[in-house]
């Protein structure tokens, strides 16, 4: 398979890459520090603790999206990077899942939630590799993530499941297991306060993917010029 070969006038690898060097160190060391030092627990305790496990997809996020494509081809890292996060996924998460699915007090539902930031980092990641932009980049990790905490995958699993337990049907007026929407509403939400929370979130994601590069720059700076 033929090497893409570097235009002349490419910066050197760590000039060009420098962004994503810094980025992709820091998130990797805050995963570590979320995975190893944090309790594995569906409560959040804070505002704090859910933006502070938010900062490691933040970090990888822009390290992604500041990678170098020229650099990655001529290094042939789509053909390294992209079999490495599906091994992550079928050789780490997997066995993990089916793991502590039985035990006692399971960490199922956390390592889920740790599986799904992965993976909109990892289509990130095949986007970018295949010539994908930076900005383009940036709204597919926001959009993504928007819509893993919009309570979406709360409502589909009350809707497409087959429930008969009378906790599960009819749709609960209270939301007493959404942590990550208690967390930004200060309480547990009722069943209408969810479905707004999540039609604001879909509609935000859906913005992000769709709003014009030009029109966010323009509002900008009518912003700054505003005294």
């Amino acid at each position: 398979m033929p090497v893409d070969a570097l235009p002349e006038h490419r910066a050197p690898f760590l000039r060009a890459n420098a962004v994503t060097l810094v980025a992709g160190t820091t998130g990797l060391a805050l995963a570590a520090i979320v995975w190893l030092r944090l309790p594995h627990e569906h409560t959040i305790e804070s505002l704090w603790i859910f933006l502070f496990k938010l900062l490691p997809f933040v970090a990888m996020s822009v390290a992604i999206a500041w990678l170098d494509p020229a650099w990655a081809r001529w290094l042939r890292l789509p053909m390294i990077l992209i079999p490495a996060c599906f091994l992550i996924f079928y050789a780490v998460f997997i066995p993990r899942m089916f793991f502590v699915a039985g035990e006692p007090g399971s960490e199922y539902y956390y390592t889920v939630l740790t599986l799904v930031p992965f993976i909109i980092l990892s289509i990130a990641l095949a986007y970018r590799l295949g010539g994908g932009s930076r900005s383009g980049t940036l709204r597919l990790c926001g959009a993504m993530i928007i819509l893993q905490l919009s309570g979406l995958e709360d409502l589909a699993f009350l809707v497409i499941n087959p429930h008969t337990d009378p906790a599960w049907t009819p749709i609960p007026e209270v939301w007493h297991w959404a942590e990550h929407i208690r967390v930004r509403l200060g309480h547990y939400p009722a069943k209408h306060e969810a479905y707004i929370f999540i039609a604001v979130h879909v509609a935000l994601a859906i913005a992000v993917l769709a709003v014009p590069g030009r029109a966010v720059r323009s509002l900008s700076r009518r912003l700054r010029r505003s005294p």
